[in-house]
């Protein structure tokens, strides 16, 4: 059997509180495989699949791409696809077996995710040849072509491609697949509908394709969620408020669309405009916590301390240790201003 080279390591965040113990994770171990891929060059291409019948496992079309053959490999055995499925726009892939000796997993629809709701995700590290986890929770759902691609800041380093992304009772909810450039951690998995799709549609005998997954494409044509990255991570605000505004206007149920808008104008001193956009933009999802960590930012800004302990009080029930450091700065703007106006601190 070809050596199997590993795709890039995964990197842990913050602990969450509720997260699988190691008898657990093993057991979910047996539903992840390495995929190899012999590229046109004559290397050799790796990335991780998740099984989901015992006939399929799925993973993401870029790690088989235009290969000359693939192989799924688990505990140093090897096994042949004998057909494909792909939807190459959306990045996934099924690779077809005669019969699989491993457990599949199960899956739960993405529309019954809640945003900050616990999640992990598990894939092969680079140079490990045991799976890994990584813990976070869920930032945002995209509605994007009939479903909703979900971002965590469960983390994945460039090359986890077809990693499994998990909630907390182990059902399988996405697939970990890419992340958009920069130092901030925007890392997104595409949807278990998409698989669903994917299964019923017709089997290929070719790797071959000249098709780019919908987040390959030119800037320009990618998702806004893909678009507004950049600006905002540069703190170029008015090429942000352009995006955002363009977003808004096209999927006005979609929260961080607001909240990029209303970061904007917030920055491009616009405050009575951007509280309004902020609001809009908690009305849709009230556990968006960087949403309420923005507005605790204009409360300070305005002094506001009956509407910092209320955003605190919101912001405690989704994230302790936030609520823990904006405790911090209320309590030392309250002793400000008892130093300054002589009044009494609440």
């Amino acid at each position: 059997m070809k050596k199997l080279l590993l795709i890039c390591l995964l990197i842990n965040s913050s602990i969450v509180l509720a997260q699988p113990n190691i008898g657990e994770l093993l057991k979910l171990h047996e539903s992840i495989v390495q995929i190899s891929v012999e590229l046109e060059n004559g290397n050799v291409g790796t990335g991780t699949g998740v099984v989901i019948s015992n006939e399929y496992v799925v993973t993401n079309c870029h790690v088989l791409a235009n290969g000359k053959g693939a192989n799924v490999a688990k505990y140093g055995d090897g096994y042949k696809p004998i057909a494909l499925k792909a939807d190459w726009k959306h990045d996934l892939c099924a690779l077809k077996f005669d019969g699989l000796p491993f457990k599949p997993v199960l899956m739960r629809d993405t529309a019954s995710l809640e945003l900050e709701e616990d999640v992990f995700s598990i894939g092969y590290p680079n140079g490990n040849n045991v799976p890994q986890p990584s813990y976070g929770s869920i930032k945002a759902k995209y509605p994007y072509d009939g479903s909703l691609i979900i971002r965590s800041d469960t983390a994945f380093a460039l090359g986890s491609s077809g990693g499994a992304l998990f909630d907390q009772k182990f059902n399988l909810i996405g697939i970990t697949s890419f992340k958009s450039p920069g130092p901030q951690g925007f890392f997104y998995s595409l949807p278990v509908e998409w698989i669903k799709e994917l299964i019923n549609s017709k089997e290929l005998l070719t790797l071959n394709t000249e098709e780019s997954p919908f987040w390959a494409l030119p800037y320009q044509k990618q998702p806004y969620f893909m678009q507004v990255v950049i600006p905002y991570q540069n703190h170029d605000w008015q090429n942000l408020y352009a995006i955002a505004k363009a977003w808004a206007n096209s999927q006005p149920n979609t929260a961080d669309a607001w909240f990029f808008l209303g970061v904007a104008d917030y920055e491009l001193d616009h405050l009575s405009i951007a509280k309004t956009e902020l609001e809009k933009a908690l009305n849709l999802n009230p556990k968006n916590l960087d949403v309420l960590i923005k507005q605790s930012q204009i409360a300070l800004k305005e002094v506001d301390l009956d509407r910092l302990d209320k955003i605190n009080a919101s912001i405690a029930a989704i994230d302790t240790y936030a609520a823990e450091e904006l405790s911090k700065k209320i309590t030392m703007l309250k002793q400000t201003k008892q130093t300054k106006d002589g009044t009494p601190n609440k």
